[in-house]
């Protein structure tokens, strides 16, 4: 989402290194380029003209013009402000031992339905037991989806029927948790295209209703800064107590993430970060700034792999050596990779991970697609016994993956060259996360 905008944050402040001493103007100039990098990212121009403003009362101090590390002071004075914009501390939402019951809310197409699995399946894997209240009385297909969630997800579904009354619902809830103890009941409401009187009353009536702790906006990022009238309008009619951004792995330039705190006064709890179910995350403004300045986010990254870790069986790998790592292995490992997010996201999770690549290359995400469809296509035999691998096999591999054999003898050597330096290392480490070779160029 940052992309952009992070590309011009660290041009500018790869500007500022280098010349030693800084003068006023030098700070005024930068931080002028600042404030066009925020605009261009759609950022609500008076969020944009308190940010500059602010780190320039900072940095035209003499603190910093006269220390011996200008240019990190005045980027420091940057990466702070970022962290304040964003909300400085994580806000997500505390769970008492009972009685959760999280409404969401948005615009229809905000992404509400599918953020009601993502947050079902985040608690479940901590232990939570969620119930997914389908609370959309006016489109049967909403109810479905969710129905549809539900099942991926492993949690029960509580759906309304057409036109049913915020009262019944309230009271058939009661009723179900009566009987099913559960302690986070997740509504997904109704949505409109744009925000009507009729919409604001059916939400305001089911929120008195059931008596929700939380009452969270689902924004989508796509749409920009002129998503937030929007949450104001919410706020007034319902009480939003926290956002949540959708579709943050898009081409959104980030301009509803900076502006939102400033302009609603609510705190991001949330951001979607992929399609997947478990692509949701608490949203943790510290790191997010890191992010756009190119700092990585190395914690994102290590809490990922330790709970991708924790879902491994103890024995599935134990004791294996270089010698033992097959094709097999390898897939294995570029699933487990998946899992963390693109290939992209990692890199960016990694300090400096870009800019190892060599100039002009980047990760190929059509390219990982290939190899896994190739390995894929080979029988379990030849992934343990790559030996087995003569021409006619790899002419079928290449057919049934769609590739050419060219890609089949690529992939086969890359192979042999990851196992060599395996062995040179020493050890074979269970679940390594490193990219395999060829990934970033050839």
């Amino acid at each position: 989402m940052f992309e952009a905008l992070g590309e011009r944050l660290q041009s500018i402040a790869a500007s500022l290194k280098g010349r030693g001493k800084l003068t006023e103007s030098d700070v005024k100039q930068a931080l002028r380029e600042v404030r066009i990098a925020l605009l261009e990212a759609d950022v609500h121009v008076d969020v944009a003209r308190a940010f500059t403003q602010a780190v320039q009362e900072r940095a035209v101090g003499s603190d910093t013009l006269l220390s011996l590390t200008p240019d990190q002071r005045v980027i420091g004075h940057v990466r702070d402000e970022l962290r304040e914009v964003l909300g400085r501390d994580a806000s997500v939402p505390e769970l008492a031992n009972d009685g959760n019951v999280w409404l969401l809310m948005g615009l229809q197409g905000a992404g509400k339905t599918t953020t009601a699995g993502k947050l079902a399946y985040h608690y479940k894997s901590k232990g939570r037991r969620p119930l997914l209240v389908a609370a959309d009385t006016q489109r049967p297909a909403a109810r479905d989806q969710l129905e549809v969630l539900a099942g991926q997800v492993g949690v029960p579904i509580l759906k309304v029927a057409d036109g049913e009354a915020p009262e019944t619902t309230a009271q058939r809830l009661r009723a179900w948790l009566a009987d099913d103890f559960r302690d986070l009941v997740i509504v997904d409401t109704a949505g409109r295209l744009q925000v009507d009187e009729a919409l604001m009353d059916e939400l305001a009536a089911l929120s008195q209703a059931v008596g929700p702790t939380e009452r969270l906006l689902v924004i989508d990022a796509m749409t920009g800064q002129q998503s937030l009238p929007v949450a104001q309008t919410f706020d007034e009619r319902v009480g939003v107590s926290g956002l949540v951004l959708s579709k943050t792995d898009g081409d959104a330039r980030g301009g509803a993430a900076l502006s939102a705190k400033h302009v609603t006064g609510k705190p991001i709890v949330f951001a979607g970060t992929s399609e997947r179910l478990d692509g949701l995350e608490p949203f943790r403004p510290d790191r997010a700034a890191d992010r756009i300045l190119g700092m990585g986010d190395v914690l994102t990254l290590i809490e990922k792999a330790e709970a991708l870790e924790a879902e491994e069986s103890e024995g599935a790998a134990a004791g294996r050596t270089p010698q033992d790592f097959t094709l097999q292995d390898m897939l294995n490992q570029m699933r487990q990779l998946k899992k963390l997010g693109s290939f992209g996201e990692v890199l960016s999770m990694i300090p400096g991970a870009n800019k190892m690549l060599p100039e002009g290359a980047s990760v190929d995400e059509k390219e990982i697609g290939r190899m896994e469809a190739i390995l894929s296509s080979m029988t379990e035999k030849e992934r343990t016994m790559p030996k087995l691998l003569d021409a006619s096999r790899r002419k079928r591999i290449a057919a049934g993956s769609g590739t050419q054999v060219q890609d089949v003898n690529r992939l086969v050597k890359n192979y042999d060259q990851m196992k060599k330096m395996m062995k040179r290392m020493g050890k074979g480490r269970r679940g390594g996360m490193g990219l395999p070779p060829g990934v970033g160029g050839r």
